[in-house]
C-alpha cells in the first residue's frame, strides 16, 4: 500500500467522545488483536483524552480483507487514514502500541515526522523489544496447535475463546499473518534514525518474551527524551493493571499536551 490518503473510518475507531482540543491517543493492537481491545482504555480516559484505536485488516468488521503482509503496509495505511482525518484537528497526538502494535506505532511515528502532518507529541511502547533487540520469530510457521500454545502462553486471548473451533479457524490466518509481518521486520535493514519525539516504555516485570533490558533499549531510538515504567505481570500486564496504566497514560498526555 502506498502512503496515500485512505478513508479514516476504515482504519480508525472512536468509542467515546472527548473534550474539544483533547489529547488524542492512537492505540495499536497486538498480533491477532483488534481495535476493541482498547475499549476499556476509552472508557477510563474519556473525556480528558480522545482514544482512537486502529483496526487492522483481516479482523472484525474488516474480516473480508486479507491481513497486511508487512509492518510497512500497516503503517502506511494508518498514516493515510490520519491524513483523511486530521484536517481541523488541534489536540496533540500520542501513539500507544502494545507488542506488535508498538512496532507499527514506531513506524507510523517515523512517517509522521517525515511528512506534512508532523510528528506525534510522544510515543508509548508497551511489552515490546526495541527494534535493535528484535529476533526473527517462527510462530507463523508452527502448526495450529503451536500457534494456539503461544497465544495461551502470552495470555492475551481468553481461554474460552480459544476453545471455540469456529472462532479459532477465523483467528489463526490473521495471527499467522501478523507474526509473519513481524518476523519479516527483523530482517537486516539500514540503520534507523532516532525519533525527535519522546519515547515512554511500559513493560511487565514477568514478561516471558520481552526481557526488561530489551524493552529499555528503546532509549536509543529517540533524541526527545526517554522514560520507562515497570508494572507487575506478564506480557498482557495492561489488562490486570488497567488503572495504573491509564494513570500513566494520562500523565504522559498532560506532560506533552
Amino acid at each position: 500500500m502506498s502512503n496515500q490518503t485512505v478513508r479514516a473510518d476504515v482504519w480508525l475507531r472512536r468509542y467515546r467522545e472527548a473534550r474539544p482540543g483533547a489529547v488524542r491517543l492512537l492505540c495499536f493492537p497486538h498480533a491477532g488483536g483488534a481495535a476493541n481491545f482498547y475499549l476499556p482504555f476509552s472508557r477510563k480516559l474519556s473525556p480528558t483524552v480522545e482514544t482512537l484505536a486502529v483496526q487492522y485488516p483481516g479482523r472484525h468488521d474488516r474480516l473480508a480483507e486479507p491481513p497486511a503482509r508487512s509492518i510497512a503496509e500497516l503503517a502506511d495505511g494508518v498514516v493515510g487514514a490520519l491524513a483523511d482525518r486530521e484536517e481541523g484537528r488541534s489536540g496533540p497526538l500520542v501513539l500507544f502500541g502494545h507488542s506488535l502494535g508498538a512496532v507499527v506505532a514506531f513506524e507510523v511515528a517515523r512517517r509522521l515526522e517525515r511528512g506534512p502532518l508532523g510528528g506525534p507529541a510522544a510515543l508509548i511502547v508497551s511489552a515490546c523489544r526495541a527494534p535493535s533487540r528484535l529476533r526473527p520469530g517462527s510462530v507463523h510457521l508452527r502448526d495450529d496447535a503451536g500457534v494456539l500454545a503461544e497465544l495461551r502462553r502470552l495470555g492475551g486471548t481468553a481461554g474460552d475463546l480459544l476453545g471455540d473451533e469456529e472462532l479459532v479457524r477465523m483467528l489463526l490466518p490473521t495471527v499467522r499473518a501478523d507474526y509473519a509481518a513481524l518476523a519479516a521486520y527483523t530482517e537486516p535493514r539500514p540503520a534507523v534514525q532516532p525519533l525527535a519525539c519522546p519515547i515512554v516504555v511500559m513493560a511487565g516485570d514477568d514478561d516471558p518474551v520481552v526481557p526488561v533490558d530489551d524493552a529499555l533499549a528503546w532509549a536509543q531510538f529517540t533524541t526527545g527524551g526517554f522514560a520507562s515504567e515497570l508494572f507487575p505481570g506478564g506480557h498482557f500486564y495492561l489488562t490486570s493493571c488497567a488503572d495504573q496504566v491509564t494513570e500513566s497514560i494520562l500523565r504522559t498526555a498532560k506532560t506533552h499536551a
